[in-house]
């Protein structure tokens, strides 16, 4: 699943739908209104241009909105319309933004799409150093960029994707490949790892 967007020299609330492909998500967060009451909300539907949230504050069409959602991070954008028990609101943001969006977005349609077991295990977070050391089954090595990683498994950003099912190590972790991704592919690690160790170990050279 992969996210396409039409040319357009801007992004009204009417075209924003069109320009950008929705999926459903399921993800939880907390944003806040102009007057700066915070309430928490499930995200329903998400484009790198737009959601729709369920939320128990509702404000008015044209407020902006700043909200913090999981595996996403900060978004901000104005209430485009109201719906049934929520709202929905565009997201405000460079093109390369939108990029990292639609990575994240087709990364989390996927997890849901294959029904992936490591990641209701585990919260996955983005590492403090992204950068790491791949080395494949054939002994060669690849810088590559952590998109995210939980104490299970990890998103890799590279140009060069390895087989499914190949072992790999990432920094000192043991590691399967197990599907492809838009910008590089998803690993599960062959031994958990625990909280204190994980950003070293995936780190280490």
């Amino acid at each position: 699943m992969s996210f396409a967007q039409k040319k357009s020299s801007s992004l009204p609330s009417t075209e924003e739908r069109r320009r950008f492909q929705r999926v459903k998500v399921h993800l939880l967060g907390r944003y806040m209104l102009p007057d700066r009451r915070e309430f928490p909300c499930q995200i329903i539907n998400m484009s790198p241009g737009g959601l729709a949230l369920l939320a128990p504050g509702i404000g008015n069409v044209g407020d902006r909105v700043i909200a913090y959602l999981d595996h996403i991070g900060r978004v901000e954008g104005k209430i485009t319309r109201i719906i049934d028990n929520g709202f929905a609101m565009t997201v405000g943001a460079t093109a390369r933004k939108r990029d990292k969006l639609a990575a994240q977005l087709t990364w989390l349609a996927n997890r849901d799409i294959l029904n992936l077991p490591e990641d209701r295990r585990h919260d996955r977070i983005v590492p403090r150093n992204p950068i790491a050391l791949l080395t494949l089954e054939d002994g060669s090595k690849m810088t590559c960029r952590i998109m995210d990683l939980s104490m299970s498994g990890a998103a890799i950003a590279a140009e060069n994707r390895p087989p499914v099912k190949s072992l790999v190590m990432l920094g000192k972790v043991q590691s399967r490949v197990v599907r492809n991704l838009d910008e590089g592919f998803a690993l599960e690690f062959v031994h958990e790892q625990t909280p204190e160790t994980l950003e070293d170990a995936v780190t280490a050279r």
